[in-house]
């Protein structure tokens, strides 16, 4: 199989970038463990919390309006306005902060966790919205009952909403780092013995190196296509390409590998050299010989 196959975007800064964990081409999460139910239930009661705070306060804000106005405010008016402040608290501020921060509230913030879809990816507008419409039947009409009961008999800790959404939640502080051991697949080590490889810049570098690292936990098919890509995002440092049928996985691992290697022997060789000059410096003049100290 052909190590590119299909156009990638390229993993710059924006697409590879460290946000409280590692993330692979198109915002794809690679750390994607489920939290426990009682993190969840933390962090529920964090975000409750808030937009009670921010119900109440709107609702002192319209109170004040009213009373400022002596008589002159006309009720149906006001019973529109605690409508609306009431899906604006409930829903929109919910599905506006979560879709901003990249399923990041106040709470999940303070837990360390993220809500992010089912294949690992970032949740859009779509997904915080459903999840913050459901959220006023199982989290706030029943006082999160439903919510409890549901996310305690399911594997990931989902609630309805996040069935709905097809979303869970992720740990992305405190999470605990694979060690990745980098070895140039054997069909591939005399094409890269005489390979060109430049450096590669640290978000393309730290994506393969996280991908490689956590491979076996995503699908076969998603597996696949963050390999492609992120094999893609290589091809430019590296030249010639490598051998026709190359998978993209041993290609990531080759490039890597080498690239490693090099480096290392780059950082010796200088340092060798540091050493020689120190002592070139330090040496008298005309072969005399230091007395010993």
């Amino acid at each position: 199989m052909p190590v590119r196959t299909e156009p990638a975007p390229s993993l710059d800064d924006s697409h590879a970038a460290s946000l409280e964990g590692t993330v692979l081409a198109e915002g794809v999460v690679a750390d994607s463990r489920p939290v426990s139910f009682a993190v969840r239930m933390v962090s529920g009661a964090i975000d409750g919390l808030v937009q009670s705070a921010v119900f109440f306060i709107l609702l002192w804000a319209l109170w004040a309006f009213v009373a400022a106005s002596q008589g002159n405010f006309d009720g149906d008016a006001a019973s529109i306005l605690i409508i609306v402040f009431t899906v604006l608290a409930l829903v929109a501020v919910p599905a506006g902060v979560e879709t901003m921060t990249r399923g990041r509230s106040l709470g999940k913030l303070v837990m360390g966790i993220r809500v992010v879809r089912d294949d690992g990816g970032p949740v859009r507008f779509r997904h915080c919205l459903v999840r913050a419409l459901t959220g006023v039947f199982e989290l706030w009409f029943t006082f999160g009952s439903v919510a409890t009961v549901v996310a305690f008999f399911n594997s990931k800790g989902k609630r309805i909403g996040d069935l709905l959404a097809g979303t869970y939640a992720i740990r992305v502080r405190g999470a605990r780092i694979a060690t990745l051991r980098l070895q140039v697949p054997p069909d591939l080590a005399m094409w890269a013995s005489h390979s060109d490889m430049r450096p590669l810049p640290d978000s393309v570098a730290l994506a393969a190196r996280q991908f490689l690292s956590r491979a076996g936990q995503f699908t076969p098919d998603a597996r696949m296509r963050l390999a492609q890509q992120i094999a893609a995002s290589l091809e430019p440092y590296v030249a010639p390409g490598p051998p026709a049928g190359t998978h993209p996985e041993a290609f990531i691992a080759a490039v890597l590998a080498t690239r490693m290697e090099r480096d290392l022997a780059r950082a010796t060789a200088q340092e060798h050299m540091a050493v020689q000059r120190r002592e070139q410096l330090s040496r008298l003049p005309f072969g005399i010989i230091d007395a010993p100290k």
